[in-house]
């Protein structure tokens, strides 16, 4: 067999020398042949399909793993603040009763606190 390029696509034009009625290949061979080359290429999609979901799954299961580690910091920000927020609250607490404390062992608020009284 020879074969001529095709200029303008460059695939090949297959031109047989010999006569082919003497060697033709049963039309039954030729659809199992098909089908062997059918399936294999669908085994090779079917793998290729495999591969694409398994590196989906992985960046999904990347990707959720980070977002628990996320998940876990700000939940630990979290805790820290509150206790922190409680710790303010009673420091407050305790500086406003010193406040009034100071406030009412002084005389110039002693004054202004009877003056309010009064009205």
């Amino acid at each position: 067999m020879e074969g001529e390029v095709d200029e303008d696509d460059g695939t090949f034009t297959t031109i047989s020398l010999t006569d082919e009625s003497a060697d033709t290949v049963p039309a039954a061979l030729l659809q199992k042949q098909e089908n062997q080359y059918f399936s294999m290429n669908c085994e090779m999609d079917g793998d290729m399909e495999n591969q694409v979901e398994l590196e989906e799954k992985t960046r999904l299961i990347n990707q959720v793993l980070e977002l628990q580690h996320t998940l876990e910091d700000l939940s630990a920000r979290v805790d820290a603040v509150k206790e922190e927020n409680l710790k303010l609250k009673s420091e407050n607490q305790v500086l406003g009763q010193y406040i009034e404390n100071l406030m009412s062992a002084s005389s110039v608020f002693q004054t202004t606190d009877t003056k309010s009284k009064r009205k």
